[in-house]
């Protein structure tokens, strides 16, 4: 992965760039078990606005400025509306109406919104192997979230949009042609909340770039989680009720890990490698999440994975490799067209030079030595 210096020399970076998708991962598997006891946006609220305020203290001790332009409260305000309130908001209650697999599946394939952002406004050059991998990473999450039953009938009989976007809704094996049928099912569903998250997730990627024009990355990060997060606990005041009342004392501690390391130490981490390098490459490494969560709820929750899950491991993994490696895939193909073209003149000049010698053998085999006599003429035997 392409990133400037400053980050290439931070310690074990290989380790801290994958950090936020793992802390996000292990975070899903935490909180698992808190979100049938609680309200969606009080949730969401409680995982952004204290890990803001974290954010914020780390920030003060490092020494970070803070914003002072009008210029950059704005887009500080600007990120915590998309990548605050929209994002978190949508995915909260998404995730209510939308099944956890078909829900991770959609927020995780923000990276292609990303890829096409960062191809239009920063030039980034994604190129066959990037998109192969994109596609590649797609259907892994696929793979890892969708029921088994979905995905085997896609392959085995094929089956409508409609089929397969809402079960519950639309009946298996009646096929509604109606697209606003579809699109009614969708928002009746969640589906329609989740691709709004993912948008607003990829959107906040991206405007990140604005951001620290103008502002530093980790204390716009602490405010915007800050930000984003009062509109959602003052839309849960009014709209939800009886969120403390049911939560058990486990869960405080799977809210104080999705908040410190889910949230604080992930988003931090997160938007200050975002801030250089290429954003298509730091977003792939989404496609991660789900395997982390995975992997641990087969580790903590006894979860059990199918073969197509592990399918979709590899597939994902793939799919990171060829999008962070396909600048050096292209290089290495270059080489070998360009070895290869060597070859091929090499071999044309040797069949050109084995062609003059051949020629040239022949011809000489063809010419005799000729003996001539010469007669001397009447007039000059008179003499």
């Amino acid at each position: 992965m392409q990133f400037n210096e400053r980050v290439s020399r931070l310690p074990f970076a290989p380790l801290l760039l994958i950090s936020p998708f793992f802390f996000w991962g292990t975070a899903m598997v935490a909180m698992k078990g808190v979100i049938p006891h609680t309200t969606p946006l009080f949730l969401a609220g409680l995982r952004i606005l204290p890990a803001g305020v974290l954010i914020l203290i780390v920030a003060a001790i490092m020494g970070r400025p803070q914003p002072k332009s009008w210029k950059a409260w704005l887009w500080i305000i600007l990120f915590a509306l998309i990548d605050g309130t929209l994002f978190q908001g949508f995915l909260a209650e998404g995730l209510v109406k939308t099944g956890a697999g078909l829900g991770s599946v959609m927020i995780d394939s923000q990276p292609l919104a990303v890829a096409l952002m960062s191809s239009w406004l920063f030039q980034e050059r994604i190129g066959f192997w990037g998109w192969l991998g994109l596609m590649l990473g797609v259907t892994g999450i696929a793979f890892i979230g969708l029921p088994d039953g979905w995905i085997l009938n896609i392959f085995s009989h094929g089956t409508s949009f409609s089929q397969g976007i809402s079960p519950g809704i639309v009946s298996p094996g009646i096929i509604d042609p109606g697209i606003f049928s579809i699109f009614h099912s969708m928002n009746e569903s969640g589906e329609w909340l989740m691709l709004l998250a993912a948008l607003s997730m990829a959107v906040g990627t991206v405007m990140i770039r604005f951001v620290i024009r103008y502002t530093d990355p980790v204390s716009a990060t602490g405010w915007h989680m800050i930000l984003g997060g009062l509109p959602l606990w003052g839309i849960s005041t009014f709209t939800e009720s009886g969120q403390w009342i049911n939560l058990l004392p486990l869960d405080g501690i799977a809210l104080v890990y999705a908040t410190v390391f889910g949230s604080a130490i992930a988003y931090g981490l997160f938007f200050y490698f975002a801030s250089s390098g290429s954003l298509t490459s730091l977003s792939s490494l989404t496609f991660l999440t789900p395997v982390f969560a995975l992997i641990f709820g087969s580790l903590l929750l006894n979860e059990v994975l199918s073969p197509l899950q592990w399918i979709g491991v590899c597939l994902t993994l793939l799919s990171v490799y060829l999008i962070n490696q396909r600048q050096a895939l292209v290089i290495k193909n270059t080489r070998v067209i360009e070895n290869g073209n060597k070859i091929h003149e090499n071999k044309v000049n040797e069949n050109k030079i084995l062609k003059k010698q051949s020629f040239k053998e022949v011809s000489a085999k063809k010419l005799h030595h000729l003996t001539v006599s010469v007669r001397k003429s009447d007039s000059e035997i008179l003499h």
